[in-house]
C-alpha cells in the first residue's frame, strides 16, 4: 500500500467517524419515513441521481452501519445509517465533497 493510499484511507475513516457521531445523535424518527428505505434502493438512488459511491463505513453505538457516499464529479456527499432491522435512513447530505490527505493522529491511551 502506497503512503498516499494510507492517507486517503485515513481521510475516509475520519469522514466516517464524523458520520458515526452524527448517527449516534440523530436517530431517525417515525416522521422521517420519506428519508428511509431498503438499503439496495437507497444505494441505487444515490448512484443514479448523484453519482455517489460508498467511500467508507463503520458501526455506530446503536449497532447501525453508517456509510459515507460521495461523488468527486458532482461534489455531493451523503451519510446514511442502516439499522439492525435493515431500514436505511439518510442522516446528512451536502455539497463540496473533498478528500483530504491528512495523517491519522494517534492519541495515547488513558492510563
Amino acid at each position: 500500500m502506497k503512503r498516499q493510499d494510507i492517507f486517503t484511507a485515513g481521510s475516509i475513516l475520519w469522514v466516517a467517524a464524523i458520520g458515526l457521531a452524527a448517527a449516534t445523535l440523530a436517530t431517525p424518527s417515525q416522521s422521517q419515513t420519506s428519508n428511509c428505505g431498503e438499503h439496495g434502493a437507497v444505494v441505487e438512488r444515490l448512484a443514479k441521481k448523484y453519482g455517489e459511491a460508498r467511500q467508507g463505513l463503520g458501526i455506530a453505538q446503536n449497532n447501525g452501519v453508517v456509510e459515507v457516499f460521495a461523488s468527486e464529479q458532482s461534489g455531493t456527499w451523503t451519510i446514511v445509517i442502516t439499522m439492525p432491522s435493515g431500514r436505511t435512513c439518510l442522516v446528512a447530505a451536502g455539497e463540496a465533497w473533498e478528500l483530504v490527505n491528512e495523517p491519522i493522529v494517534k492519541h495515547s491511551e488513558p492510563a
